[in-house]
C-alpha cells in the first residue's frame, strides 16, 4: 500500500505506511532523516514493544492485539501485530504490516470531530485504542473460560479436547501478558510528550487495568486446569472403586469354585445329592454379606 497522508492541518501531518516496501523505507529515511535501524525495527514481526529517541525523532514501537486465529501460539506475533510510531516536530508517521483497529478508529475519530490535533495527541489516541484491543481480548478469553468451566462442571464433560482448549487459552493469555508487561516502559515514556498529565494518567490506568485482568485470567485458567485434572482423577478413582468392589464380591466365590474344580475324589459335599445347590447358596450368602458390609462402610 502506498504512503498515505491521513490527516493534515496547519500544525500537524499524519502519514501512514501499511505493509511498507524497501522503497518506502528508503523514502522515509531520506525525506524525514529517520535512522535506518529504527525503520528496520518496524519490519521485524517479533520485535518487542519499546521506546527510543534519536535526535529529534521519538520512536514508539507498540503491539496491538489481533483477532487472527493461529494454530501455533509460540511467539507474540501469533496474538498481536506491531505498530511503529515516529514523532518528528509537527509530523507523526505510523508504520504497520496489516490493517489495524487503532489506526482505523483514530482516523475515524479525527474525521468526525474536525478538531485541530497535535502529533502527540494522535499517538496517544492510537495507544489508547491499542490498550482497548487487549481489553476486548481479555473479555473474550474470560467468556471462553466461563464456557469451558460450565461444560466441565455443569454439563459434566471432561473430554480430552477440553484440556487442549484450556492449554490454548493459557498460551494466549500468557503471550498477551508478556506483551503488556514489556509495553510498560513504552507506555511510561508518553509522559515525555507534550501532553496533559491527566491524558497520560488515563493511558497508564488503562494499561494497568488490562495487565491486572490478564494476571487474574492466568490465575483462573491455572486453577481451572488443576480442577479439571483433579476431576478427571476423581472419576478414574470412582471407576477403580467400582471395579475393586466387584472384585471383592467375586473373589470368595471364585475361590470356592476353584477349590471344587480341583477334581479330587475325597472332597466335602462332592457326592452329596444337593451339594451343588448348597455350594451355590453359600456363594450367594457370601455375596449378600459382602454387599451389606460394603454398604455399612459406605464404600
Amino acid at each position: 500500500m502506498p504512503i498515505d497522508t491521513i490527516y493534515r492541518d496547519s500544525g500537524c501531518e499524519w502519514i501512514d505506511v501499511e505493509a511498507p516496501t524497501e522503497e518506502d523505507m528508503k523514502y522515509l529515511h531520506e525525506r524525514y532523516e529517520i535512522n535506518n535501524l529504527l525503520l528496520e525495527d518496524t519490519l521485524d514481526p517479533n520485535h518487542l514493544p519499546k521506546y527510543e529517541a534519536d535526535g529529534n525523532v521519538k520512536f514508539f514501537l507498540l503491539r496491538e492485539s489481533t483477532e487472527l486465529e493461529r494454530k501455533n501460539l509460540n511467539t507474540i506475533s501469533d496474538i498481536s501485530t506491531k505498530i511503529g510510531i515516529f514523532l518528528l516536530d509537527n509530523t507523526i508517521i505510523t508504520v504497520h504490516r496489516m490493517k489495524t483497529r487503532s489506526i482505523s478508529e483514530t482516523k475515524k475519530e479525527l474525521s468526525s470531530r474536525q478538531e485541530i490535533c497535535s502529533p502527540e495527541k494522535i499517538a496517544l489516541k492510537i495507544a489508547v485504542v491499542i490498550m482497548k484491543s487487549f481489553d476486548d481480548e481479555s473479555l473474550s478469553l474470560f467468556e471462553t473460560m466461563d464456557n469451558i468451566e460450565n461444560e466441565i462442571f455443569l454439563k459434566n464433560t471432561n473430554h480430552t479436547n477440553q484440556i487442549r482448549r484450556l492449554y490454548k487459552l493459557k498460551r494466549k493469555s500468557g503471550l498477551n501478558s508478556r506483551v503488556l508487561t514489556i509495553s510498560t516502559d513504552a507506555i511510561d515514556k508518553f509522559k515525555l510528550l507534550n501532553l496533559e498529565d491527566s491524558e497520560v494518567v488515563d493511558l497508564k490506568d488503562k494499561h494497568k487495568d488490562v495487565v491486572a485482568d490478564f494476571d487474574h485470567l492466568n490465575i483462573q485458567i491455572t486453577n481451572l486446569i488443576s480442577m479439571f485434572l483433579a476431576l478427571s482423577d476423581q472419576k478414574a478413582n470412582q471407576v477403580m472403586k467400582v471395579l475393586a468392589i466387584y472384585s471383592v464380591y467375586f473373589l470368595p466365590i471364585t475361590f470356592i469354585a476353584g477349590l471344587y474344580g480341583m477334581n479330587f475324589e475325597n472332597m466335602p459335599e462332592l457326592h452329596t445329592k444337593h451339594g451343588y445347590f448348597y455350594t451355590l447358596g453359600v456363594m450367594g450368602v457370601i455375596v449378600i454379606c459382602t454387599f451389606i458390609y460394603a454398604r455399612r462402610k459406605q464404600w
